[in-house]
């Protein structure tokens, strides 16, 4: 009985995944509507966004943004990224942007919307204090050059709570705090969670599902494979760890986002 009752439980879960599935791709388009602030009956579509990753490191990408990436590329969005250093923690910077571009060639970003940051002062470190003016002037200069409409980075805990990251977030929130964004970009934090959900690979869909948040974005298996070979890209990361974080973490599979609040517009501080 115990055996039925099992293989009932699997069905139902795969039953349930395949609904969330289904819906979501119904209601992703409604969803970018909302956090771009566009009225529901405009007509518009992936085509009309322009989407800037901001990450830290080569691997970022792929490690905590592939669903995100792929979702955007299959609605036709025109995706950038801007890597804030080479990841020469090990000197190996060099290899890693060439990493960085076959990992992006994999996600769908060509090399033409890919710009890697080689700055003294925002050195690849844990350790390291970016500044918060120096990252900021970056990110908005690179955004106002390329009239970008939506831009998604980390939140406060940066996933593994790398200042690196977290550096990131501030940068951008005050930059969203001052009113130095442009008119009509909105501005995205990848939800960091616990390590139970971050480590239950794509069970955590259900969580995710369930939990309010301002976007989802959803792979299935042949996103997960795109997500995985674009991991595999970056061949001087790929310490055994590396691989059990291919196969458990959740990152690969969904991603949430929280809209990141914008004050008043060309605010002056004194």
């Amino acid at each position: 009985m115990s055996v039925y009752l099992a293989v009932f439980i699997v069905l139902s879960f795969m039953v349930w995944i395949k609904c969330i599935y289904y819906r979501h791709r119904k209601n992703v388009v409604k969803s970018l509507k909302h956090v771009m602030n566009v009225l529901p009956n405009r007509d518009t579509n992936g085509a009309d966004i322009r989407a800037l990753i901001v990450t830290a490191h080569p691997d970022d990408e792929c490690m905590f943004f592939a669903p995100t990436i792929i979702q955007l590329v299959e609605l036709n969005a025109s995706v950038h990224l801007l890597c804030l250093s080479e990841g020469n923690y090990y000197n190996q910077g060099a290899q890693r942007k060439q990493e960085l571009r076959k990992s992006c060639a994999v996600l769908g970003i060509p090399d033409s919307r890919i710009a890697i940051v080689d700055h003294r002062k925002l050195p690849d470190d844990p350790k390291a204090e970016w500044s918060v003016s120096l990252v900021s002037s970056l990110i908005v200069n690179h955004m106002r050059s390329h009239s970008f409409n939506m831009v998604l980075t980390f939140d406060g805990s940066g996933v593994s709570g790398h200042a690196n990251h977290t550096a990131i977030y501030k940068a951008v929130s005050h930059l969203a705090s001052t009113g130095q964004v442009p008119n009509e970009c909105c501005l995205l934090s990848l939800v960091t969670v616990g390590l139970f959900r971050k480590y239950i690979s794509f069970l955590d869909i259900l969580f995710s599902w369930l939990l309010p948040s301002s976007l989802r974005c959803l792979v299935g298996s042949q996103g997960y494979r795109q997500a995985t070979d674009a991991m595999l890209c970056h061949r001087t990361q790929l310490l055994w760890f590396r691989y059990l974080y291919i196969i458990l973490s959740r990152y690969l599979f969904v991603n949430t986002f929280h809209i990141i609040p914008q004050g008043p517009k060309n605010l002056k501080i004194y």
